[in-house]
Formats: structure tokens, sequence, C-alpha cells
């Protein structure tokens, strides 16, 4: 039977050291894309109740007030409860830990890291998750390499310049589709992109679903990247 997800966790204790001065008095999901006067979660948790997400699990850790701060003032499209790892748990352990404050354990749920900013349809992906009887599915996005390539022929000679290409290789998004078993495969200290995602690998149920043709990603590590989402999200409303 398809589920469709209705929890998520956001991983949001990032320090952003490369987006420093921005991130000098606030955690790194606190940053404003320029332009829109919201926060990177701000336009996270818009998309996760746009589809269909009706409580989020917030994971803090640097300036942890600040981010409570601003989810207990803002006017949010669904239930969120915020917690904080007492100790550093690792990536493993704080997403166990966040996905054992959900409100449906039993139920599968979402998890996305807190710097991501994008828009594709999560119902496609939880429904790609399920025919494909994963416990844990990834989206994989193909990002554009920030270096203009250059093509040659067979013989040395150049035959064309490309402007910043799409990567020939696919990389993991940040975004995932989890089943309710996933939870007790995650480790308590550590990081499960070392441990468990390999283990479901090697046996196959670990699925990765390619952002469909045209679905906007971006994960927003430096100055450059809020410059372009700028820059994107208004050519988009032009």
């Amino acid at each position: 039977m398809h589920t469709t997800p209705t929890q998520a966790v956001v991983l949001a204790g990032g320090q952003g050291t490369r987006l420093r001065p921005y991130t000098d008095d606030r955690p790194k999901p606190m940053v404003e894309i320029p332009g829109t006067g919201t926060p990177i979660i701000g336009h996270q948790l818009s998309w996760l109740a746009a589809e269909g997400v009706t409580d989020a699990v917030v994971s803090c850790g640097h300036l942890a007030e600040v981010l409570q701060e601003w989810l207990a003032s803002a006017d949010l499209p669904l239930k969120v409860t915020t917690v904080v790892e007492t100790e550093p748990l690792g990536r493993g352990g704080g997403l166990k830990y966040a996905a054992t404050h959900l409100p449906a354990p039993d139920q599968p749920w979402y998890a996305t890291n807190g710097d991501i900013w994008t828009r594709f349809s999560l119902r496609e992906m939880a429904a790609f998750h399920t025919e494909r009887d994963a416990l844990a599915t990834l989206a994989l996005a193909r990002p554009r390499i920030p270096w203009g390539a250059v093509e040659t022929d067979k013989f040395g000679n150049v035959t064309d310049f490309i402007e910043a290409p799409p990567s020939p290789f696919l990389i993991n998004a940040g975004v995932y589709v989890f089943a309710a078993a996933f939870t007790e495969l995650l480790p308590d200290l550590g990081d499960h992109e070392r441990t468990t995602f390999p283990r479901l690998a090697r046996e196959r149920r670990l699925a990765g679903f390619p952002l469909p043709h045209g679905a906007y990603w971006r994960a927003i590590d430096t100055a450059k990247d809020l410059t372009e989402a700028a820059r994107e999200l208004a050519a988009q409303k032009a």
C-alpha cells in the first residue's frame, strides 16, 4: 500500500562557515534569500506543506535559539517541533534523534538538509520509493559545474565552449524518503552515510530518484549561491 508521508525532519544545525558574515549571528538555514525577506528554512517549510506535510521536526544546533525564536513567531503553514542535541551525535545520530520526535513513528517520513532550496514533486518521489520497495530513497541532482567546459575533437582541436554545463555525475541532493523501519537502522552516534546507506546499497534497498527535468535545486553554501538563487528567482518571476 502506497502511503505518502505527511511528516518530515529538517536538519538545520549547520554553522555555515563559508557563508560568513551572514552566519555570524544566525544558523545557516536562517540566512535570507535576497529579495524574498524569507530565510531558507521558511522556503523549505512552505514547500513541504505544499507537498502534503503537516508535521515537521526541525533539528537545531548552532545558534539554535535564533532559529527557535523565528519559528515561534512566524506564521507557518504546518506544525513544527524543534529538537536540540545536548551533545554532538553525528549526522546519523542526529537524524535518528530527530526522527524519534515525529508524531507517527510507524509511518514513512521525509528528511531534508537545512541548506537546500528546491522545488519538485515529493509525492512523485514517495511513489517512486514505494514502487521500489526501498527502505530509503535519495533525491539525485545534476548540478551545474561552476566553470566553463571545453570540447575538443579526436585531433585535439577545440570545437566548442560550454558555460557552466551540467555535471556528468548525479549527486545526493539532500532530500530523502524513509520507510518507518529505516529509523532503527540509523546509528545512535555517527554518520549514516558511512554506515547505514552503504549497507542498504549492498542489500539493494536504497533507491535514487533523479530530479525531474526542469526541477529547481540549489544548495546554499556560499554568498555566490545566495546571489545566484536571488537572480534565478527574479528570472522565474519575470
